[in-house]
């Protein structure tokens, strides 16, 4: 009986101890970034074995770059990072949320709740507070919006030039195309050394021309987009070394010059291809005025068919009718090289509305922080128009807060409340933590920002964290998008979820200890 239960104690010990390891490992990626967050947040020094430096306020860049080994922890970086992939922002607070969420969880089992009652009680939490947000948002319909400027504000650290560029984008690309699910407009950020910020309605590939000796710039260009090699049609090595193979290869060959003297004459003067271009095909079109683009990444083939009106094709489609061909042409305005910077632009095309905005400075280490506020802003105006806008500063949080507090009271019994509580705690967090960076005391000012919330029955009343004053920060223009705050509860209550639930770690053996 005895023996029973110390074996019982000890697996208890152990299953704390598991937990308590994973929480330390929660809690040092999240002491990473926790400094960053807010209006006075700082930045973070990364610093690697060959003493590349690189500096940054941006949480993914933080999270994604340190050197983690703890398998808690690296879930902790792999679900923020999901975040990122899913609306381009709000990686810090899903890191913070998820540690508070992870750390209040571990205390109530501590103190001998149920871990599956602390799990009940935090998913039905999360579920509620998730839809309450959905409530409080307010929705953005036209990209005149005055709150989407100050979301871009927000967003871009109060840099107005990178502000303004983002907002200049979105009109250029239209609502419309914001609210697609498969397309995102922080991949129109192009952070470039030694440039002006500019915004332009085209596409800009990582290219230059073939030779040198091919047009830098061409007006209205019909323009041929190959998801293949400029190249006559290959033949394996094998039957190449046949008469039958040998012919068949002299056959493509002059296949592959009747169909360039088709191209050339269709008016084609542009020729963009994702592999290489044949030796014989560069000759060919510097003699005829075309210019050709190699090599260029999947990526910009897709954006330049798009926005030209061009149907990409495999280099067998080459051997389709002049009226076929033309009709897979893209169209433009201009084309133009900018050798200094080693790019091309192709501007105003027949196809769908895009943008390219540059981000400029002088160095690569300030280009490239730049670089990553500006696809931030852009993500978070994108969240905006998708799910509409919260007021910012930790105020949707500790409006939710607000709102569990009274739901608890009436649809919560037993010993789910305690998992309801560790997600009262976690919600407070963002808010404490950027009053911490903010130099102000969260003991003190939270419950004025709580009871003020109250008092006024208003979601959108928070803190100012240059003067501590208690204010509407709706009407003071600092404002969140809603589907931001969504995704990040959403991933720290899987996170919590996840790390709670581990019972144990077992160290797997290698594949090198496998038999063979």
């Amino acid at each position: 009986m005895n023996r029973s239960l110390e074996s019982g104690q000890k697996t208890g010990d152990e299953r704390l101890t598991t937990l308590m390891n994973n929480v330390n490992a929660i809690r040092a990626v999240s002491s990473a970034v926790e400094g960053t967050l807010g209006p006075k947040g700082l930045d973070t020094m990364l610093v690697d074995e060959q003493g590349e430096v690189i500096v940054t306020n941006d949480g993914v860049t933080i999270l994604e770059l340190m050197e983690v080994k703890h398998p808690a922890a690296r879930m902790l970086i792999k679900i923020a990072t999901a975040q990122q992939e899913k609306v381009g922002d709000g990686t810090t607070t899903a890191t913070i949320l998820a540690s508070a969420l992870v750390q209040e969880g571990a205390t109530q089992v501590h103190r001998g709740v149920p871990v599956s009652q602390v799990i009940t009680g935090i998913r039905k939490a999360v579920r509620y507070a998730l839809a309450r947000l959905t409530d409080l948002s307010k929705p953005i319909s036209e990209l005149g919006d005055p709150h989407l400027a100050r979301v871009a504000y927000v967003a871009s650290r109060e840099n107005q030039d990178i502000s303004d560029l983002v907002m200049e984008a979105c009109h250029l690309v239209g609502y419309e195309q914001l609210i697609c699910e498969d397309w995102r407009l922080s991949d129109l950020v192009f952070p470039c050394i030694g440039e002006e910020n500019e915004v332009f309605e085209g596409v800009l590939l990582r290219r230059t021309p073939v030779s040198k000796q091919m047009p830098t710039s061409l007006s209205a260009p019909e323009i041929l987009v190959l998801e293949d090699a400029l190249a006559p049609e290959e033949i394996d090595e094998e039957a190449l070394g046949t008469e039958t193979g040998f012919q068949r290869y002299l056959d493509n060959k002059e296949a592959f010059k009747y169909n360039l003297e088709k191209i050339a004459d269709l008016g084609v003067s542009l020729i963009v291809c994702q592999r290489s271009c044949d030796p014989y095909a560069e000759e060919f079109c510097i003699d005829r005025g075309i210019t050709v683009l190699h090599r260029v990444a999947k990526e910009e083939i897709s954006r330049l068919a798009d926005h030209t009106g061009a149907k990409p094709m495999k280099r067998m489609g080459l051997s389709k009718s002049s009226t076929e061909l033309a009709e897979l042409l893209g169209k433009a305005d201009e084309f133009r090289v900018d050798d200094r910077s080693g790019r091309v632009r192709i501007e105003r095309g027949r196809g769908k509305a895009t943008a390219t905005m540059v981000v400029g400075a002088a160095t690569a280490e300030v280009v490239g922080e730049r670089g990553r506020i500006a696809r931030d802003a852009a993500a978070s105006v994108q969240a905006a128009v998708k799910g509409g806008v919260v007021a910012g500063g930790g105020c949707a949080e500790i409006a939710l807060y607000r709102e569990i507090e009274s739901w608890r009271t009436t649809h919560i019994e037993g010993l789910e409340g305690y998992g309801v509580d560790a997600v009262l705690a976690a919600l407070q967090k963002p808010m404490s933590q950027m009053m911490v960076n903010a130099g102000f005391n969260p003991l003190e000012k939270l419950e004025e920002v709580r009871a003020s919330q109250r008092s006024f029955g208003s979601s959108s009343i928070g803190l100012d964290y240059t003067t501590g004053k208690v204010q509407d920060l709706l009407e003071s223009g600092i404002i969140d998008p809603a589907l931001v705050k969504h995704y990040a509860l959403k991933a720290a209550g899987e996170v919590a979820e996840s790390i709670l639930r581990i019972h144990t770690v077992i160290r797997m053996k290698s594949h090198a200890d496998e038999p063979e």
